[in-house]
């Protein structure tokens, strides 16, 4: 295991991110991406940085056999204590393993997944294409691997929004900024790693906005109005120019009918 840095940020981002409009928001939306695109159940998921298992549990709800991936042992405590809320059917179909997403390929021994999820990782990662090329490692020929980039083309927006107009100046030529969660991120194109992925054997799939709306506002929703701002969300996630203007992108793509060479694998 290597340095837990999400040990002191655990309770606060399980607790408190995804019990916040824009934490239900991002569950939503990325759920509605994820079952347009996965293969039916009982197929196999790996969600690599998978945290408390907030988007991978569902999915083990509608069938899906799940291995969750993290390199925190305090996720992997948080992530124990929700599946112990779940049923036992659900609990079956989920298996919890500790270790880095750079080495899930080893991790994976022999076995292929039919999808390899990393959602919320690349942005902490000084360079994505270790973590790309262990995605692809990991999946099944014709799988589907999906992950979130931080997008580097909006990140001016929540500084301008808050009056921090010199900031807002300095991040149009930025590669990253510092999270709501104090941690320092690093920024990606859709076009950047789709072409990682692409050198893997992966082909670009489909990619779709996250977090607009409810980024850029301060929502305080009740329960009666979530749908309403989970379904505006989730229209403007998938078509122009409402996706390129989201503070997060979902890029999903499918692997080739063979496993890549070595030589790319290794790139």
């Amino acid at each position: 295991m290597v340095d837990d840095v999400w040990a002191s940020l655990a309770d606060p981002f399980v607790e408190g991110a995804y019990a916040t409009v824009k934490g239900k928001v991002r569950t939503y939306v990325l759920h509605r991406h994820l079952l347009a695109h996965l293969p039916p159940p009982p197929a196999t998921i790996l969600d690599v940085g998978g945290g408390a298992g907030h988007q991978s549990f569902p999915l083990a709800r509608l069938g899906y056999r799940i291995t969750l991936l993290d390199s925190s042992a305090a996720m992997l405590a948080a992530a124990q204590r929700r599946l112990d809320a779940e049923p036992t059917a659900v609990r079956d179909r989920v298996r919890l393993l500790a270790g880095r997403g750079e080495d899930a390929v080893d991790l994976a021994g022999a076995h292929r997944y039919d999808a390899v999820l990393c959602h919320g990782v690349l942005m902490y990662l000084p360079d994505p294409a270790p973590m790309i090329a262990a995605l692809c490692g990991c999946v099944a020929p014709e799988g589907i691997v999906s992950v979130l980039g931080l997008n580097a083309a909006t990140l001016a927006v929540r500084p301008a929004l808050a009056h921090r107009w010199r900031d807002a100046l300095a991040a149009f030529d930025a590669g990253g900024e510092r999270g709501v969660l104090g941690l320092d991120t690093r920024a990606d194109t859709v076009a950047g790693l789709s072409a990682l992925f692409a050198s893997h054997g992966a082909a670009p799939l489909a990619w779709y906005g996250l977090w607009l709306f409810s980024d850029w506002l301060t929502l305080v929703a009740d329960d009666a109005e979530l749908p309403d701002i989970a379904e505006v969300e989730l229209a403007a996630s998938r078509r122009d120019p409402y996706r390129g203007l989201s503070r997060v992108f979902h890029l999903l793509a499918r692997a080739g009918s063979a496993p890549a060479p070595a030589g790319d694998r290794d790139r």
